[in-house]
């Protein structure tokens, strides 16, 4: 099914061909975060091998090593250092993509974002209900939001492996989409998983916060004053109790995203020079500290069985797509923003299956939801990996499918 082009009745694009600047970035963020997909499937991989073998102790040992200034109450264990620290490094980058495509692009306008908003929100909203139902009355409920978020790094890295031929704005709303849920995974973060916030850290990390923002406003902006600034600002937010990602977003989204007197954007500027450290350490060093899941026959029995497991397997494999999708369908057809020529809702679908890959923010939340190294957070975790294998399946085959479409699309447009 495809939705007829735009005419003159005023109809907006949504996901339009993106302009050569834009492609540009789009490319720079496929080369990252496909190697940081890789990677990240690699540390994973290791976590697994480390924790079900003679290894197991080692492992245990290193994610419990404590470190750091307890005056500052910033002495961590190296597992909630990743989960903390590095994962902040993440949510900056995301924060400076969300900031570029409310500026400079898909989302500038309100018509042009309401089909990936909408989308994300249903992606997010559905799962979370699915979970919900199936584990209403039981303490698990806590889980709530395990199912989600999706992983940018691994779904991009799907895309890019079976997607040659994928138009780039099909890319361009994978982008939009998986952004807006993790600054909604932030929220519900910072909403849901806080216990009681310290007052004045935060206060004081709000100024701080404004005098970054000042700072940024008057091009004033020499590493070594920004740098150790949002350092106090992320140790602030900290000890205020709050997740410390929080921070990490909150200053993604005041860098600055248009340039000035001839110059490269301050916000492409960053995004270029930080994306590899996210794709490349943060991530998989995170996942090597936290998808370490002790896997046996109990385990799995209780992912397929159980309420936990079955609420992210649900969420995720069914709940994800049929939000993602059909939010973005009733967008479009009640509004008047369209689908861009040629795209096809096929396309769409395939990446709302997609979508369904929940790993990095759903690994964050089942520590959160509870307690790192508690069996409910390993039944979790164990959940969220199988679903993304399942969801990684089904959306390759769909994805394969769309590609050889557009490649004989491709194929006949060179013969004419």
């Amino acid at each position: 099914m495809r939705l007829r082009r735009p005419g003159g009745n005023g109809a907006t694009e949504v996901c339009r061909r993106p302009a050569a600047r834009e492609l540009s970035l789009l490319a720079d963020a496929l080369r990252a975060e496909t190697i940081g997909g890789g990677l990240l499937l690699g540390a994973v991989a290791v976590a697994l091998v480390l924790a079900n073998t003679g290894a197991h102790n080692w492992y245990a040992g290193l994610q419990h090593f404590a470190f750091g200034p307890a005056a500052l109450l910033l002495h961590m264990s190296l597992e909630s250092w990743a989960a903390d620290g590095l994962l902040a490094i993440f949510f900056f980058v995301a924060g400076l993509e969300l900031k570029r495509e409310l500026v400079a692009g898909e989302m500038r306008r309100a018509t042009a974002a309401a089909v990936p908003v909408a989308a994300a929100i249903g992606g997010m909203v559905l799962p979370s209900l699915i979970y919900l139902a199936i584990n209403l009355g039981r303490p698990t409920v806590t889980g709530w939001a395990i199912p989600s978020a999706s992983d940018l790094a691994l779904a991009l890295a799907v895309l890019a492996v079976t997607g040659r031929f994928l138009p780039a704005a099909l890319r361009a709303f994978l982008l939009t989409l998986v952004v807006v849920e993790d600054i909604g995974a932030i929220i519900v973060i910072a909403v849901a998983y806080t216990g009681s916030i310290r007052v004045i850290p935060l206060v004081c990390a709000g100024l701080l916060l404004v005098m970054f923002w000042l700072l940024q406003r008057i091009r004033l902006t020499f590493w070594w004053l920004t740098v150790p600034l949002a350092l106090v600002i992320w140790a602030l937010v900290h000890a205020a109790a709050v997740h410390a990602t929080v921070a990490g977003v909150a200053l993604g989204l005041l860098i600055p995203v248009r340039a000035s007197d001839g110059e490269q954007a301050p916000a492409e500027r960053l995004e270029h020079l930080i994306r590899p450290l996210s794709a490349g350490l943060a991530v998989p060093a995170f996942a090597l500290l936290s998808a370490g899941i002790t896997v046996s026959g109990d385990t799995l029995r209780t992912v397929v069985t159980g309420p936990i497991g079955l609420g992210v397997l649900a969420g995720l494999v069914v709940g994800k797509p049929a939000g993602v999708f059909g939010s973005a369908y009733l967008t479009a057809r009640f509004t008047r923003a369209h689908l861009s020529a040629g795209l096809d809702w096929a396309d769409i679908l395939a990446v709302a299956v997609l979508s369904g890959i929940g790993f990095t923010v759903s690994l964050l939340i089942s520590d959160l939801a509870f307690g790192p190294y508690s069996a409910a957070a390993g039944v979790a975790k164990m959940a969220v990996l199988v679903a993304s294998v399942l969801a990684s399946a089904f959306a390759c085959a769909l994805l394969l499918a769309r590609n050889k479409h557009y490649r004989r699309l491709r194929i006949d447009e060179t013969a004419a």
